[in-house]
């Protein structure tokens, strides 16, 4: 059976990068708009531009047309595009059906009216937990998603690079920090490091955060409860700033992608990043050699209680003319059957339904599971877990500031706090 997340504190406010009026937002009106079709046709805005994901849900659509009268038509967009266009996209003439995350990013759309309540369709849906369901609801307590698959975050490394050069998995965060200064005296870049697309760093301060300071005071902050030029937060970013010679070099113009192979090709020796990050970037020859593990203690009284572990889904658009077909495609979505096709061909994810078989999963799937099975709290990532205008216009630019300039931390926190003063008045 596929783990429930049930029983586990996602607090998760989340909401995606791509917020309304944020500057990226204007780039793609014509790749963003969807066409119109014949009435046995149901159309899907899909953010799956990665090679793997693509050809997986291809394979779920594919079965869904066999087992039903109905055509499935596929918008396929790049998947950072995609995250900055979705206002627009919404606004506009949306597809019917389209993927999303859960949480506050799903919030902020369903308070804009821009989402169709799927309440009917939860009420028939077996294999999710109370927990899933909480994190597919509006604040208004009704349902509009349905959830596919989560991942966790972790530090991922290859087995045989560990083996090669003696090294050990660190516990804390001291043994992290000696462990990255001895791979970069043997000559690797100890971590692999790419920012370009703004959203991949700030895992890493999830991480420092929730460890320095414990999972309440990071959704605390994330909430706009907590002032960043707090000592709490100066201390996550000069721990980092402690990391930051062992990160590649050029980390804000470097796609996650390019770090990802930098892993994999051997010259990096770690990397923090979501399941799917590495493994779609390893061959099916070296996954095995993939591994990962658990972000380092910083406070004992924290420990590794918390994971991120983000949720993503699918959505129904307000505006879609097909709302019966649509419903439909999500009836079938919320199945096992459904997730187990897609897993079948991209082992970065896993299950949420509680009845998808889990026969298929791999060492690093299983491991996964239990990484987050086990954890205290699970928290959704930074730009889900705060406000999407707060995430895209003041968080990405800070930290890659930050990543550029390391040493100004005073400055920075009291750049972004006074942001976010703005930001959070403004609701």
């Amino acid at each position: 059976m596929a783990p429930s997340l049930s029983g586990h504190r996602i607090s998760r406010r989340a909401l995606l990068r791509g917020t309304a009026a944020g500057a990226g937002a204007v780039a793609l009106p014509t790749l963003l708009t969807a066409c119109g079709g014949p009435g046995n046709e149901v159309k899907i805005g899909s953010n799956a531009s990665d090679a793997v994901p693509r050809k997986a849900f291809a394979e779920v659509f594919n079965a869904y047309e066999k087992k039903s009268d109905k055509k499935v038509k596929v918008n396929t967009v790049n998947h950072e595009a995609f995250q900055e266009g979705i206002n627009r996209y919404l606004k506009g003439t949306p597809d019917d059906v389209f993927m999303w995350f859960a949480g506050y990013r799903m919030q902020f759309f369903a308070e804009q009216g821009q989402l169709a309540e799927i309440s009917d369709l939860w009420k028939g849906f077996d294999g999710f937990s109370d927990a899933l369901k909480a994190q597919s609801s509006g604040k208004d307590g009704k349902q509009y998603l349905v959830p596919y698959y989560y991942y966790p975050w972790a530090v991922f490394y290859r087995k045989s690079v560990f083996a090669q050069r003696g090294y050990e998995v660190p516990k804390t965060f001291d043994e992290f920090r000696a462990l990255a200064k001895r791979m970069d005296k043997d000559g690797l870049d100890a971590i692999a490091f790419g920012d370009k697309d703004g959203w991949p760093a700030m895992g890493t301060f999830d991480y420092l955060n929730m460890r320095a300071n414990g999972y309440d005071f990071h959704i605390s902050l994330m909430g706009g409860k907590e002032s960043w030029t707090d000592p709490r937060v100066k201390n996550v970013f000069d721990l980092w700033r402690g990391l930051m010679p062992y990160h590649q070099k050029g980390g804000n113009g470097r796609t996650w992608q390019e770090a990802a192979q930098s892993l994999a090709q051997k010259k990096s020796g770690m990397a923090v990043f979501g399941l799917p990050h590495p493994g779609q970037q390893f061959s099916e020859a070296d996954r095995d050699d993939l591994d990962f593990f658990a972000f380092p203690e910083i406070d004992s009284a924290y420990g590794q209680d918390a994971v991120e572990a983000p949720i993503d889904g699918f959505l129904l658009a307000k505006k879609s003319k097909r709302q019966k077909e649509g419903k439909e495609l999500l009836k079938y979505l919320a199945t096992p059957a459904a997730e187990e096709i897609y897993l079948k061909r991209d082992p970065n994810n896993i299950a949420v339904n509680d009845g998808a078989s889990t026969s298929s999963y791999n060492a690093l799937q299983k491991k996964a599971v239990d990484l987050v099975s086990n954890a205290k709290q699970i928290s959704q990532f930074m730009d889900r877990d705060t406000r999407p205008d707060f995430a895209s216009q003041v968080m990405i630019r800070a930290i890659q500031q930050f990543i550029n300039k390391p040493d100004d931390i005073d400055s920075l926190t009291k750049d972004i706090e006074s942001q976010k003063k703005t930001i959070f008045a403004a609701n």
